[in-house]
């Protein structure tokens, strides 16, 4: 299938981008951690439950786990849980996205501000930033630092403040549907590059298969 054709946006002034599943494939990680915490409690937790909960708030995602799964833990307990496991396994192998790497270091070299948005907690979001590649991002805002997390806009409103940049200026770049009603909550032109679940196409959304060969020229 040939590659969808991206929309040339001249005025972008910053790239917000999601994490786990967008820049690093870390959602099988997460989805092995619910499993093997589910099974632990005596409980249930099918593909269908874990692609349910890709890109929620990790509150949210625990509070599933606690209600359909069984585990029978308070939500932050779960979050803490599920940040060992998933920690432990990134620390092993950091496994980056086809073009994340080279999107991200071309747009440093051309001085267009990216910042961090992910639902993941801080200390798991600093264990990536420390292997990814130096200095490509300006700035992070993690799940565990605002009021509400995705779908709502909070965090790439955030993020867009953090930059100094209006959101309609900002191109957010997301994996999960999720992600993507957050950003255009917030009012930012987006690209979806689905990885674990199917994102629907909507009136300006742009999906593409994957960021490998995507320039700074394709995007801007």
């Amino acid at each position: 299938m040939a590659r969808a054709r991206l929309p040339r946006v001249s005025d972008i002034r910053a790239l917000l981008i999601d994490m786990d599943g967008t820049i690093v494939d870390s959602e099988p990680y997460w989805i092995a951690s619910e499993l093997a915490l589910v099974e632990e409690f005596g409980g249930t937790w099918t593909a269908d439950d874990a692609h349910s909960v890709v890109g929620f708030d990790l509150i949210d995602a625990a509070i599933e786990l606690r209600d359909r799964g069984g585990v029978d833990l308070e939500p932050e307990a779960i979050v803490d849980r599920l940040l060992d496991a998933v920690i432990a396994r990134c620390r092993e192998h950091l496994p980056w996205r086809p073009g994340a790497r080279e999107l991200l270091i071309e747009a440093r070299d051309a001085g267009l501000p990216c910042v961090l948005v992910t639902m993941s907690w801080r200390r798991f979001a600093e264990a990536v930033l420390a292997e990814a590649p130096a200095d490509v991002f300006v700035g992070s805002i993690t799940g565990d630092e605002i009021d509400s997390g995705k779908p709502a806009p909070d965090s790439y409103l955030a993020a867009a403040a953090l930059v100094g940049v209006a959101p309609a200026d900002c191109l957010a770049i997301e994996d999960s549907p999720t992600g993507v009603a957050s950003a255009f909550a917030a009012g930012c032109r987006t690209v979806a590059v689905p990885h674990v679940v199917n994102v629907d196409p909507r009136p300006g959304l742009t999906i593409i298969e994957s960021l490998d060969g995507v320039t700074l020229a394709d995007l801007t």
